[in-house]
């Protein structure tokens, strides 16, 4: 499958494009002043340790504290098949971290919404072939690797690994590597490790010790793969900025990279801001005349398939059956597409036949393959609905561009002019109850004070009867429709 990267860069946001057979498949966006924290780290302060809840909530210099499980505690990690390494029971958190403690830690979770950063005291820096772990000697191979090659990739990674400690990781990239190449991200990550353990002898609590890549690196280290076939840059500065990091840490990468000097946008390309604009809204429509209802909520995302105006085919059950097949396809890019993440219901269009529900979930699971995130669908359940978890680190693409809307606070929809009317009724009744003003004055939107001195002026009217009160009205247009001040003069 033929790939291609397009990097648009600019003093305040890099935005990078997956374009997979003509089609864009993921977005990842870095603003200067929001930059992810996932892959820091830190020499953290326990500010408050919560027994009932096994955690501890650590000061690492962020406008939130960050939070770290007792499971992320160095020594209660989990190993390669999901398993805790160590098999006693994790000792209790508050017997091995106390307030004022000082902790290194690296950030596994950015803060997203209102919740802090989530922390782990396992650090792990990441390099172009390897992953290293510096407080452990353990030596492990990427589960993507075939099985029947793993066990001499780790013999030689083992080799390489010497007698310094430390244990290390070998990433699917690494699986043709040579030992010289391997030899050379063992060094890269040995010193990295050295410079963070002095910072941490020199500096304070919450101070930053090590930080991640930028976007434009990660590009290199994580998303190029043998399928990728070029990289294009619109900025020479950082070009050759990137050029030259790439040829020090990861020349096959470097080689695929050029610099683009087209008139036209680069992203204007494969219209992805056209992408972006659609990722953005609720309907994804299917080529077949089916579309998609993807709903985002705190909790979990749902993903609701409609025929829409599908009507191609020659029965009932294969019109479903092909709009489904083509929803499983879709809502897989989709999800990489706006980084959805955490549990996610599909719900599909009832399938009457078995082989029919076999085969969309046979390629649902197919599609969601190709996501470099880990995910994990079960099967239809007795209401007919997929259940799938997709693992989150960074905020969704919509969470990132977007915040909620003024007029209605997120919810999606406002109230009625007339209900916000009747709302007004009642507040001025229950504050003639409470107090005695000269007069009661509504300020409010346009459209409400219209209803209350047209269709609703005789309920006013008789209002102002019943508490013995003029009742005066304010149209204030800068106010939304759900709006509204009750003024006593």
């Amino acid at each position: 499958m033929q790939q291609d990267i397009l990097i648009n860069w600019s003093p305040q946001e890099t935005r990078v494009a997956v374009v997979e057979n003509g089609a864009v498949q993921e977005l990842h966006v870095e603003r200067t002043l929001e930059r992810g924290l996932v892959g820091n780290v830190y020499l953290g302060k326990v500010s408050r340790v919560l027994p009932g809840m096994q955690s501890a909530f650590i000061d690492i210099g962020l406008e939130r504290a960050a939070f770290l499980h007792v499971a992320d505690l160095h020594g209660n990690h989990h190993g390669e098949n999901g398993t805790q390494r160590n098999a006693q029971p994790p000792v209790p958190i508050e017997k091995q971290v106390f307030e004022g403690q000082s902790i290194m830690v690296q950030v596994i979770k950015d803060p997203i919404g209102t919740k802090g950063a989530r922390l782990s005291s396992q650090i792990s820096i990441a390099g172009r072939l390897l992953v290293f772990l510096p407080q452990d000697d353990h030596i492990g191979v990427s589960q993507k690797i075939p099985t029947e090659q793993r066990e001499s990739l780790r013999k030689r990674l083992q080799a390489l690994a010497g007698p310094q400690g430390g244990g290390f990781i070998l990433r699917t990239n690494g699986e043709e590597a040579t030992d010289a190449e391997l030899a050379e991200d063992v060094a890269y990550l040995r010193k990295t490790w050295a410079r963070i353990k002095d910072a941490a002898t020199r500096l304070p609590a919450t101070s930053l010790l090590h930080q991640d890549l930028n976007l434009l690196q990660r590009v290199l280290r994580d998303l190029v793969n043998e399928d990728t076939g070029t990289i294009r840059l619109d900025s020479r500065e950082q070009f050759d900025m990137l050029l030259a990091f790439g040829r020090e840490f990861m020349p096959a990468a470097a080689t695929k990279l050029a610099l683009y000097k087209g008139e036209r946008p680069i992203f204007d390309l494969f219209s992805i801001d056209d992408e972006i604009a659609r990722a953005l809204g609720k309907r994804v429509d299917l080529k077949s005349g089916g579309y998609l209802i993807v709903d985002q909520t705190e909790a979990l995302t749902t993903v609701d398939v409609n025929t829409g105006g599908f009507v191609g085919a020659r029965n009932f059950d294969d019109t479903i059956f092909k709009t489904n097949l083509e929803a499983a396809q879709a809502i897989a890019r989709q999800l990489r597409l706006r980084n959805l993440g955490g549990i996610i219901i599909v719900d599909f269009i009832d399938m009457v036949r078995e082989d029919h529900r076999d085969a969309v979930l046979g390629e649902f699971r197919k599609q969601l393959g190709r996501d470099r995130v880990k995910t994990m669908a079960g099967g239809f359940s007795q209401l007919g609905l997929v259940e799938m978890t997709r693992k989150r680190t960074r905020e969704s693409l919509a969470h990132m561009l977007c915040e909620p809307c003024e007029a209605c606070q997120g919810q999606g929809i406002l109230k009625t002019s007339r209900t916000v009317a009747y709302d007004i009724l009642r507040e001025i009744l229950r504050e003639a109850r409470q107090f005695n003003p000269r007069e009661f004055r509504v300020v409010a939107s346009p459209k409400v004070i219209e209803i209350l001195l047209d269709e609703e002026s005789q309920h006013l009217a008789g209002l102002s009867d019943f508490i013995g009160k003029p009742i005066s009205l304010q149209s204030e247009t800068s106010m939304g429709q759900a709006q509204y001040d009750i003024v006593l003069i």
